[in-house]
C-alpha cells in the first residue's frame, strides 16, 4: 500500500527526516512512535504531500506520488487527520462532513450560478457520504448538533468521519487519542480496528504505548529523524535501542 525509500527532509541545516525507508502492507494497522522531535509529524507531512521531500521516494498503491500536492495525494485515496481537531464550530456536525466528499465532486461556479442537475446530484451524494461516515464512527445522533457543542472525544470521531468521507484507501492519523481519557482511548482504538476490518489501511502516530502495543501490526520507531527500529509490537518492545531512546526500562519490564 505504501513504500517509502530513503525519505529525507532538510530545513536549512536541520535534518528532520533522515533517509527513512519503510513499507506498510495493505489492510494493516501501522504505528509510528518516537520521542518528541523525532520527525514523526514531518514524516506524515511528507507522505501526505503537505511538504516536499528533499530526497527519496514515496510510492502509494503502486504509484509514485513523490512531490505531489496534498490535494492530489488525497484524490488518489490518502486521507489525513491532525493532532489538533479544527472544525467549523458554528456549523452542524453534518455540514462539517459534507466538505469531505467534495473532493470527489466536479461541480464548479457555473453549476452553482445555474443550479444545475450535476450540482444537485453531487449535493445529495455528499450528504449521503457524510451520513455514512457519521454512522461508521457512531455519531449519527449528533448530525444536527453544532460542532462547537460536542466533546473532545466526539470531535476526534468527527475528524475520523471527515477523513472517511473522502473515500480513502489509506488513513494517516496523527495522535488520534490525544487529549482523551483511557476509556475513550479504548473506544477510539476499537474504531481503528473497525477501519481495518472494513478494508482500510491505517498508519498512526501516537504516544499512548498501551494503545499502540495492543493495536498495531507493525511499528516504526524514529529518533532524531532516523529509523532506529521496526517490527511487531513484541519485537519493538524488546529492542534495546528503542528502550534506551524512548520506552525506558520501566515500560519494558511492564
Amino acid at each position: 500500500m505504501l513504500e517509502i525509500t530513503s525519505l529525507t527532509r532538510h530545513f536549512g541545516g536541520l535534518v528532520a527526516v533522515d533517509g527513512v525507508s519503510v513499507r506498510f502492507e495493505r489492510g494493516t494497522i501501522n504505528a509510528i512512535i518516537g520521542p518528541n522531535g523525532a520527525g514523526k509529524t514531518t514524516f506524515f507531512n511528507l507522505v501526505s504531500g503537505a511538504l516536499r521531500p528533499s530526497s527519496g521516494n514515496i510510492v502509494f498503491d503502486g504509484r509514485d506520488v513523490t512531490g505531489l500536492r496534498a490535494d492530489q495525494v488525497a484524490r488518489l485515496g490518502m486521507a489525513r487527520t491532525f493532532q489538533s481537531t479544527t472544525l467549523f464550530d458554528n456549523a452542524s456536525v453534518l455540514d462539517n462532513l459534507i466538505v469531505g466528499h467534495r473532493l470527489r465532486t466536479r461541480a464548479n461556479l457555473l453549476d452553482v450560478l445555474l443550479g444545475t442537475r450535476r450540482l444537485r446530484d453531487e449535493e445529495r451524494a455528499s450528504r449521503a457520504k457524510a451520513r455514512e461516515a457519521l454512522d461508521f464512527v457512531g455519531l449519527s445522533h449528533l448530525e444536527s448538533c453544532l460542532a462547537g457543542d460536542i466533546s473532545q472525544e466526539e470531535r476526534k470521531r468527527v475528524a475520523f468521519a471527515l477523513a472517511l468521507a473522502t473515500d480513502p484507501a489509506l488513513l494517516l492519523l496523527d495522535e488520534p487519542a490525544g487529549g482523551v481519557n483511557p476509556e475513550e482511548t479504548e473506544g477510539l482504538a476499537d474504531l481503528i480496528r473497525k477501519m481495518k476490518r472494513s478494508g482500510l489501511t491505517v498508519c498512526l502516530i501516537e504516544h499512548k504505548m498501551d494503545m499502540i502495543m495492543s493495536l498495531a501490526d507493525k511499528i516504526l520507531v524514529l529518533n532524531h529523524g532516523e529509523k532506529i527500529a521496526e517490527g511487531t509490537p513484541a519485537e519493538v518492545r524488546a529492542n534495546p535501542v528503542v528502550i534506551e531512546a524512548y520506552l525506558g526500562s520501566e515500560h519494558a519490564e511492564a
